[in-house]
């Protein structure tokens, strides 16, 4: 039984529901509700002692502006809405450097020199052993609907960041605990 968690940042609710509602169009809901990741898998174990690190970052990092922008892939499997924030560069290194994962961790969740923000909308994938995918037309059909149907894209304060925990029977992640940003 693997336990996972990851740490984001959640946009504003109004606009999460705008987020699925465009990605059941395409029946791409994702395995967790849209967010921006800050900070991968990478040592966050299962022990959670790294939680009260997390915490003192929170502690120390005040609260933010995001930007969310246009659609952009990473290679053609992954359609994203960028981010734009000074902050959240600063706020995902603090977090790395104080959790302290292992530099091939690291590199395996493309962290700090390769951390790119974003927000996930569809993933071009395989389901089990069938031919089922997102094609890439599919992905740039949504790519274009995504400039008409998600804008204006949200500008937001970020107050707090999220811990998500892997529930394993459900095959999603869910909210474990919110830290609030405090100075």
């Amino acid at each position: 039984m693997k336990v996972a968690y990851f740490i984001g940042i959640v946009p504003p609710e109004e606009y999460i529901e705008r987020i699925e509602y465009f990605q059941r169009k395409w029946n791409t809901l994702l395995s967790v509700e849209p967010h921006i990741t800050i900070k991968a898998q990478g040592g966050l174990t299962p022990d959670k002692k790294w939680i009260d690190k997390v915490k003192k970052v929170g502690e120390n990092f005040k609260p933010f502006q995001v930007s969310l922008d246009k659609p952009k892939y990473f290679g053609d499997n992954i359609l994203y809405l960028s981010v734009h924030s000074t902050n959240l560069y600063k706020l995902h290194q603090y977090l790395v450097r104080e959790i302290s994962p292992s530099e091939d961790s690291i590199q395996q969740y493309f962290e700090l020199d390769d951390f790119v923000p974003h927000l996930t909308l569809g993933i071009k994938q395989s389901i089990g052993n069938t031919s089922a995918r997102l094609s890439n037309e599919v992905l740039t059909e949504m790519e274009q609907w995504a400039h008409k149907e998600l804008t204006p894209y949200p500008n937001f304060e970020v107050n707090f960041i999220r811990i998500y925990e892997l529930n394993i029977e459900e095959q999603r992640y869910e909210k474990y605990l919110d830290i609030p940003l405090s100075i």
